[in-house]
């Protein structure tokens, strides 16, 4: 017997707003940013040199700093411990003796990818400044998709070779929806077609803690600085104004949380969701409201395991959908595989919710009556296997400024992601790709900031576009999906009868939206293989696709008033907000 969930109106205003975001945002050229003069109250101008100085207690015992970008003169006095800082007079014109000075806050996908990269560079000196004191194995897969994979060789193919030797390929596999309840297929995605057109290797997933070992072995030796963190930074005085003598002072003062100051010429923030180096720049706390980061609506079970699934190495992941949640079930290589469990809930619903027989029975009881497989997996993973988090991202947004003076973002620090669409870490690399070109492009100093403009001009309406995409492909699974009505024959000892099931407005719009979907997610993944250069701002073959084949889905699921609201002023506030 199938239930009804009782919804009645299959693409809610969250959705619409979602998808609204993509589109509005792949038809406005980008927002120019504008420079930066933060307020630095502990500076004193002495106006005959034109070098400020500025004091700043610091204990004794940090005298010893670490490697920076460059050498600090700093005098120390016993009496109260006051250090006074004086910031390089360094050339304008970047050579090998006097290399561009980059700090990457943040020692994740992207930032150690830029780093890996910039670092072949004689003209660039770069520091990571990573939190963790040591780095450890942690976390499970990550997938890296076609584009991601093919800005990857791009970069660097050492780099590339090492990860083909620890992948797993799911996209030469099939990959798709799959009716929760019935166990059929409802949608598949054709994720081959498109790289395979595009001469690029298949998507697939490969341990976290593999990759970024692969990266930190290919980094020379001190490029990464372990046990301190980024938690706010202020810009050079007088940051880009030429002396007589072509020397100036250039960049930013990374300010570290144990009091340390770094000095650069440039600051990229690759430090995560909650970003110290974001909410500097924005004047925004990193937490909380006022932040920008939001918390998404749901909360996700997942769990990794050795499996021996029925259907090993035909299918690479398939997503069951039903009324109000959806679980989502890979293989990560060598007989493992990893799902998730998506349920709309309130924020911190982990620690309110009880679960006295534990995450695996209480998950079985949310998904009685779904596909066996769902309940198989869940019974074969330990306890101690499985984890709950809430997710979060960051809407999309065509103001917010990615860039100020010398100082930049990228990752999960400007474009946090839901992760339906596989493409968080893949973006992160996107950004690093056409970061360490916007960099390594730079002659003077003085070039600087218009080079990271140019960065944050090609990389925003790409990444804003995913962005909605990932938000809309969520809410239109959890929120939209049910389970598909159907009409079966019932031959009993009366004869044929015809019996309909779940034939309420969600199902038969679930059935509806059947035959447009393919269609959809084969312009969503042609998207993202074909725009990876990020050499063009604007993708109007995609754009007008989206509009035409999104909003035969929206008129579907939610009828013309609803979209004519949506453009009409709510949209906006997603993408402008």
């Amino acid at each position: 017997m199938f239930q009804s969930s009782g919804m009645h109106a299959p693409l809610p205003v969250a959705a619409l707003l979602a998808f609204g975001s993509a589109i509005i945002a792949a038809l406005f050229s980008p927002v120019s940013v504008s420079a930066f003069a933060p307020t630095i109250s502990s500076i004193s101008i002495n106006s005959s040199t034109r070098v400020s100085t500025f004091s700043m207690r610091i204990p004794l015992s940090l005298g010893a700093m670490p490697p920076n970008p460059t050498t600090v003169d700093n005098k120390y006095d016993a009496t109260d411990n006051i250090v006074e800082y004086a910031p390089s007079s360094v050339p304008a014109i970047i050579t090998e003796e006097n290399p561009l000075r980059v700090i990457i806050a943040g020692a994740g996908m992207g930032g150690l990818a830029l780093a890996k990269s910039l670092s072949k560079n004689p003209r660039i000196k770069v520091t990571v400044l990573e939190r963790t004191n040591k780095f450890k194995r942690f976390g499970g897969p990550i997938q890296l998709a076609s584009n991601a994979l093919r800005v990857i060789n791009e970069m660097d193919e050492d780099i590339y070779n090492e990860i083909m030797s620890k992948f797993t390929f799911t996209g030469d596999k099939e990959n798709g929806i799959k009716d929760g309840i019935r166990d059929d297929w409802y949608a598949k995605f054709d994720l081959a077609g498109p790289a395979e057109s595009r001469n690029m290797p298949y998507s697939g997933v490969i341990e976290r803690p593999d990759l970024q070992q692969i990266y930190l072995d290919a980094l020379p030796t001190g490029v990464v600085q372990n046990g301190d963190a980024v938690v706010r930074y202020e810009e050079v005085a007088n940051s880009g104004i030429s002396r007589s003598n072509g020397n100036g002072c250039y960049g930013v003062k990374a300010i570290m949380e144990s009091g340390n100051v770094v000095e650069g010429d440039v600051l990229l923030g690759a430090d995560g969701i909650w970003s110290s180096v974001r909410a500097s720049m924005r004047e925004e706390p990193v937490r909380g409201d006022g932040s920008g980061v939001s918390y998404s609506g749901y909360t996700v079970f997942a769990g990794e395991l050795k499996y021996d699934s029925f259907d090993h190495g035909q299918v690479g992941y398939k997503v069951y959908i039903g009324p109000g949640q959806y679980f989502v079930i890979t293989d990560i290589g060598k007989g493992r595989y990893q799902w998730y469990a998506f349920l709309a809930k309130p924020q911190g619903s982990s620690a309110k919710e009880r679960k006295p027989n534990g995450n695996s029975i209480y998950l079985q009881d949310v998904f009685q009556g779904w596909s066996n497989d769902i309940h198989h997996i869940l019974q074969a993973t330990d306890e101690d296997q499985i984890d709950q988090r809430d997710l979060y991202d960051r809407p999309p947004s065509v103001i917010q400024p990615w860039t100020k003076g010398h100082t930049a973002l990228l990752g999960d620090a400007v474009h946090a992601m839901m992760p339906n669409l596989g493409q968080g870490g893949c973006q992160a690399i996107e950004d690093a790709y056409v970061l360490a070109q916007e960099l390594e492009s730079v002659n003077s100093r003085d070039e600087i900031g218009g080079r990271l403009a140019s960065y944050a001009k090609r990389r925003l309406i790409r990444s804003a576009v995913v962005q909605g995409l990932s938000r809309f492909a969520s809410d239109i699974i959890i929120r939209g999906f049910d389970t598909p009505a159907k009409i079966v024959t019932d031959d009993d000892s009366n004869g044929l009868k015809l019996k309909l099931e779940n034939f309420n407005y969600a199902g038969i719009v679930t059935r509806m939206l059947q035959p447009i979907l393919p269609i959809f997610f084969s312009i969503q993944f042609n998207f993202l293989y074909e725009g990876w250069r990020n050499d063009t701002g604007f993708d109007l073959n995609a754009a007008v696709r989206f509009a035409i084949v999104g909003g035969l889905i929206i008129a579907i699921g939610a009828g013309t008033v609803e979209v004519s609201a949506l453009f009409d002023g709510l949209g906006l506030d997603a993408v402008f907000g």
